[in-house]
């Protein structure tokens, strides 16, 4: 372990500097492509500019004959396309994989520059991180990288849940945690083949009462995972992230659970469809309407002291701090949505 005077020291010689605090950018959906399609890769120039960060997936859903071909094709996004200010991240194969030294090696090297974040798949705890630490401070220290490429966990074990406040402080690198919900299902034996979401047998009951019909609500199987995660994240001064949501078509179960996700504090989630770009981007941009009534809590208590009504709800300390957070993520959308921005009066 490092300690506290180390901690944002360079893992090698030649390597840049960590970070000492995570760029704050738009991130409401990671969205994840496979480019090892040629089409995908001819499409990015107009895929990008409609989504907040671009993933080329390197792990599940890859076919092993595809795994090196969706590697040369991320790079081949790297190496020559312009993405504006959208971000570029990958998902790395897991660790015990026999893909993942080379997705690494050959990232790093080839595209370390342009790469913004690599996702790390099924994380059991701080030494995962420890690994991929030092070996990409290595890499970029032999290929010249100006700066640090960041480091994302998925929240898919038990394990992983167990030491999620341990993962979230690993690294300096450690850019956010997203919740795998598949993969996290089966290391818990849960009884569900369901890719997020809820579960029709996953309920609360009303007590009984002569005469009347018992009520069912379905709950979150979730709810403790995803509150811990950003628990976890805020601590550590990184981003959470809800993960992926598998059932395409039903797009109101969809918006839904990322909704959920967001007011706990998830910044983004995953989109494996153009489907779900959209309502990603309608669930994680506040709602204009509360950002107006923010901005009147804001000019009303600009240093956020005292107390005050304002339409009649009662506004102090802690009510500025929510309508801050609201307004600054507004503020950050609208200079990239021109429709946030008339949205949002600002």
């Amino acid at each position: 372990m490092r300690t506290p005077r180390d901690f944002f020291k360079p893992q090698a010689l030649g390597a840049p500097d960590p970070v000492t605090e995570i760029p704050i950018k738009p991130s409401r959906m990671i969205h994840f492509l496979n480019f090892a399609n040629e089409k995908m890769v001819a499409k990015v120039p107009e895929i990008a500019p409609t989504v907040d960060i671009l993933l080329g997936n390197l792990e599940d859903a890859v076919t092993v004959d595809q795994k090196v071909p969706a590697r040369e094709g991320l790079i081949k996004v790297g190496s020559e396309f312009d993405l504006g200010d959208t971000q570029l991240w990958t998902r790395i194969n897991s660790l015990e994989s026999p893909w993942v030294l080379d997705d690494i090696t050959e990232l790093v090297t080839r595209i370390g520059d342009k790469l913004d974040v690599i996702m790390i798949p099924k994380v059991e705890g701080p030494e995962d991180i420890h690994y991929v630490d030092r070996l990409v401070a290595q890499l970029e220290a032999k290929a010249g990288v100006k700066r640090p490429i960041l480091l994302h966990a998925l929240l898919e074990t038990a394990s992983g849940v167990v030491r999620v406040e341990e993962i979230a402080g690993a690294s300096p690198r450690m850019q956010g945690i997203s919740l795998g919900p598949a993969d996290l299902a089966a290391s818990r034996r849960m009884k569900t083949t369901r890719v997020g979401g809820g579960h029709p047998g996953y309920v609360s009951i009303s007590d009984p009462v002569e005469g009347q019909e018992r009520v069912t609500a379905q709950q979150d199987p979730w709810h403790y995972t995803i509150a811990r995660m950003v628990d976890a994240c805020s601590t550590h001064g990184i981003l959470p992230f809800y993960g992926p949501f598998g059932d395409i078509k039903d797009t109101v179960a969809c918006e839904a659970q990322f909704r959920a996700a967001f007011l706990l504090g998830c910044v983004g989630t995953w989109s494996l469809h153009p489907a779900q770009i959209s309502i990603a981007k309608k669930v994680f941009s506040p709602d204009p309407d509360e950002v107006k009534f923010a901005k009147k809590v804001i000019d009303a208590i600009p240093d956020g002291a005292g107390v005050h009504m304002i339409d009649g709800k009662m506004q102090d300390d802690a009510t500025w701090k929510q309508s801050k957070v609201l307004v600054d993520l507004a503020t950050m959308l609208a200079e990239k949505d021109p429709e946030l921005k008339e949205a949002y009066g600002l």
